[in-house]
């Protein structure tokens, strides 16, 4: 992972990241994730890409991103391209990889589950391929008792057993002994970091698992960034996005990164099935949580009951149904005929669906919105139901009236189902 990059992950780290080289500060004041996702959007709307900002006739390209970001930070920020050489030259010496949406490699689970919101850049060190094995989420607080310590180190050490992963986010207390207890036991581990990346990646503890390709330590933040609250918090949906089943070992109640993690999967994101330690001793946190929806942990103790939790957990549908309608658009996403916010519109595409995988996609679209459309909708509110981009659901719906599945009622601009339809997309009356 320490080839060259790509062109356009050139641009985005040029346009978003801070290149802090040693100790020196940030420079030249990087968009921020919101202003470079507008960005991405006008680009994408204008069939522009970000390698064409570094182009040598990049003169219109930059005019037409004037109403989104001053013309002279933009120069600014793209004529780094010496500092990002010597950052380049840096990291690639710590075998620290760097890889934006923009490229094949980006993890899939970030992309379908967090869309937009996945960072545009990650840097990593380790084997990437670690990013696409899902596992078991452990998070909790940093300060926590020795006991805790014992607790979540076995439980670690039985995920490995069991040939899950662990996904943590490598601070003191229970991340660093959820994945130590993993790693002790020959098990694969991934780490998402706030902070430090360089510093972590060079430590003696680290180095054997990390060229044994059992560790995997990512950031969505420059490799030389210190630690910030902020970085903290946002990083958590990252580790709930890349596992299949989460567990929260301890939490304050009503405040910290762990509880306000926890709580936007329940509410928000609910990404996986969120469980809440059941045994041991009592937390206020935990049972508040429970009261938010979270579960308790079955306290698996051997390998087969630790495969059983993943196996019921497999199963897991988010309220209203959403999880299963959006497995069919997740499925559709690379067969998509027009971008979707799952797949940066800049990417390598994947390989064309086969004339049987584009007819099970159909299928599987027609049945997702027979499901959902018990009452008529507005584009918009489909877009935000299924969770794709509005774009996407556009060509779904102007197919599915063409089809004469639906019906599109001008003057409220709502869908509607003309007829109940099967899983295999004919109505009663052709069954």
């Amino acid at each position: 992972m320490t080839t060259p990059i790509s062109p356009n992950t050139q641009a985005i780290l040029l346009l978003t990241a801070p290149l802090i080289i040693g100790k020196a500060s940030a420079s030249s004041d990087p968009l921020t994730p919101g202003e470079y996702k507008a960005l991405a959007r006008h680009l994408r709307s204008i069939h522009r890409q970000p390698a064409d900002l570094v182009t040598a006739d990049m003169g219109p390209v930059l005019r037409d991103c004037t109403g989104l970001v001053d013309s002279a930070r933009l120069q600014r920020l793209l004529g780094r391209g010496f500092l990002l050489s010597q950052a380049l030259e840096r990291w690639g010496a710590r075998a620290i990889w760097v890889i934006s949406r923009a490229d094949p490699g980006y993890p899939r689970r970030l992309k379908t589950r967090l869309r937009e919101d996945a960072p545009a850049v990650l840097y990593g060190c380790g084997d990437p391929h670690n990013l696409e094995q899902g596992g078991l989420a452990v998070v909790g607080s940093r300060k926590v008792t020795d006991s805790l310590i014992d607790y979540t180190t076995a439980l670690g050490r039985l995920a490995a057993e069991a040939g899950r992963p662990v996904v943590s986010g490598g601070a003191r207390g229970v991340d660093q002994a959820a994945m130590g207890g993993a790693l002790s036991a020959g098990g694969r581990v991934c780490g998402v970091l706030a902070d430090s990346l360089e510093q972590h990646s060079m430590t003696r503890a680290q180095r054997d698992p990390l060229l044994e390709g059992r560790l995997t330590l990512v950031s969505p933040y420059d490799p030389s960034a210190s630690f910030n609250v902020g970085h903290a918090m946002q990083r958590n949906k990252l580790i709930y996005a890349l596992a299949d089943v989460a567990l929260v070992v301890n939490a304050d109640l009503g405040k910290g990164g762990t509880w306000a993690g926890a709580v936007e999967q329940l509410e928000k994101h609910r990404f996986v099935p969120l469980f809440v330690r059941s045994a041991g001793e009592s937390s206020a946190g935990l049972d508040g949580l429970q009261a938010k929806g979270a579960s308790p942990w079955p306290a698996p103790l051997d390998v087969a009951a630790m495969e059983q939790v993943f196996r019921e957990s497999s199963g897991y549908t988010a309220s209203r149904g959403r999880d299963s309608i959006r497995a069919v658009a997740e499925a559709a996403a690379p067969y998509a005929t027009q971008d979707s916010d799952a797949m940066e519109p800049y990417a390598v595409p994947a390989e064309p669906a086969s004339q049987g995988a584009r007819d099970l996609l159909q299928q599987g679209v027609r049945a997702a919105f027979s499901r959902l459309l018990r009452e008529p909708l507005q584009a918009a509110e489909i877009a935000a139901a299924l969770e794709v981009s509005l774009p996407q659901t556009q060509v779904w719906l102007t197919w599915l009236v063409d089809e004469g599945v639906l019906h599109h009622e001008r003057a409220s601009a709502h869908y509607v189902l003309r007829t109940p339809v099967s899983v295999d997309g004919s109505s009663p009356e052709t069954r």
